[in-house]
């Protein structure tokens, strides 16, 4: 195990980065050691989640508890070294599968091996009996070459208007939630709810608490692009969470007062929908 203390934003630049802990990484295997773990702020967690960090802990607490001390506005983040692997040729191991990606690729796909004549300029596609909404689409499968490279109408018709709409709505209230959870991951009375209790210590926890819910695990949900179908879902979770931590910790207890500030905060957070709901 290695504890981090610090970085310095120089290294972040041109890839130095990500030389220098892939050197390290290549050195501490010869150690012996196995865990890298650290307390990022809020401006290295993208940093750190590209160099094989992670939020989740896997690491026996016992191992690092009481080695580093934790700091508000920062976020404990874990990564595992494996040992068989040679990290000053991580570079050329990625070229090498993505070269052999490609080839397998080339030995299947339809699209090289025949030249198609330019279309004549009255092309004109049989649309007898095609909706107008599906007319873009057709047209694209009529021309030589689409049908025998693989093309089908359902790939087309993702690229349609409607379907577009349709993404870019789901982007936009993904992009939303991301920022909710981040604006409220930066709080400082949020860090009691940034990972899952840990029931190996709070043994009890599942007795009171019937439907546990964390940032971590609604981050996940967040970005899976598909569990939350509205912001009021997201606030919904996160209500539940703060009346989680209500119903379990005395309302004297530092975690209670946290639950309060976090659930004042939403309110702001969530203005725009009457009462949250």
């Amino acid at each position: 195990m290695l504890l981090f203390g610090m970085y310095s934003d120089e290294i972040l630049l041109q890839g130095y980065g990500t030389k220098l802990m892939n050197m390290l990484k290549h050195h501490v295997v010869t150690e012996g050691i196995d865990y890298f773990i650290t307390y990022a702020d809020n401006y290295a967690i993208g940093y750190f989640k590209k160099q094989g960090f992670t939020k989740s802990i896997s690491m026996t607490k016992s191992r690092y508890h009481g080695l580093i001390k934790d700091y508000h506005s920062s976020t404990p983040m874990e990564c595992y070294i494996h040992p068989s692997i040679d990290f000053y040729r991580i570079p050329e191991m990625i070229k090498a599968q993505k070269e052999f990606i490609l080839s397998h690729v080339r030995l299947v796909a339809k699209s090289h091996n025949t030249i198609y004549q330019p279309l004549p300029p009255d092309f004109k596609p049989n649309l007898e009996g095609i909706s107008r909404a599906n007319e873009a689409a057709a047209r694209a499968m009529a021309i030589p070459g689409v049908v025998e490279a693989g093309w089908t109408m359902a790939d087309l018709q993702g690229g349609s208007k409607e379907s577009k709409d349709a993404d870019r709505q789901r982007n936009h209230l993904k992009s939303e939630l991301l920022n909710i959870c981040k604006k409220l991951e930066e709080q400082h009375f949020s860090w009691p709810f940034r990972d899952p209790v840990d029931t190996t210590e709070v043994k009890d926890y599942l007795e009171v608490v019937k439907d546990p819910i964390d940032l971590s695990t609604i981050d996940k949900r967040v970005r899976k692009g598909n569990w939350y179908q509205s912001k009021q879902m997201l606030y919904a979770d996160l209500m539940r969470m703060v009346n989680n931590c209500k119903l379990y910790n005395d309302a004297s207890s530092p975690y209670y007062e946290c639950a309060v500030n976090v659930e004042e905060f939403m309110s702001d957070l969530f203005s725009d929908i009457q009462g949250g709901t």
